[in-house]
């Protein structure tokens, strides 16, 4: 299983950027899918999270209306469109695979990792 990420850069606090994860080698269409970020010096945390047919998504409180996930089984991509950026969304992003029946904010439910793509926002 391959996950790659792309999207990431360096935008000014309040503006956009839309990320994507390409997941190849396994059924897409059958697993949850999630985003996550790892500031530096802070424990990796849930962003958001789609399950398998797209019809029930979940955030962070804190990115809540101002991020939005999505996916498209037909090409195997789930993307993270991320408006009014704040410094403090500053990480590196990862998206990631679910092995899970259920849906789940834990990490360690989640068993395919990208590489992460940095974002950083100035204030």
């Amino acid at each position: 299983v391959q996950l790659v990420e792309s999207g990431g850069g360096l935008v000014q606090a309040g503006g956009s950027l839309r990320l994507s994860c390409a997941a190849s080698g396994r059924t897409f269409s059958s697993a949850h899918m999630g985003w996550f970020r790892q500031a530096p010096g802070k424990e990796r945390e849930f962003v958001a999270a789609i399950t398998r047919t797209g019809n029930n998504v979940y955030y962070k409180d804190s990115v809540k209306g101002r991020f939005t996930i999505s996916r498209d089984n037909a090409k195997n991509t789930v993307s993270l469109q991320m408006d009014s950026l704040k410094p403090e969304d500053t990480a590196v992003y990862y998206c990631a695979i679910s092995e899970a029946y259920f849906y789940s904010p834990d990490d360690s439910t989640y068993a395919y990792w990208g590489q992460g793509t940095q974002v950083t926002v100035s204030s």
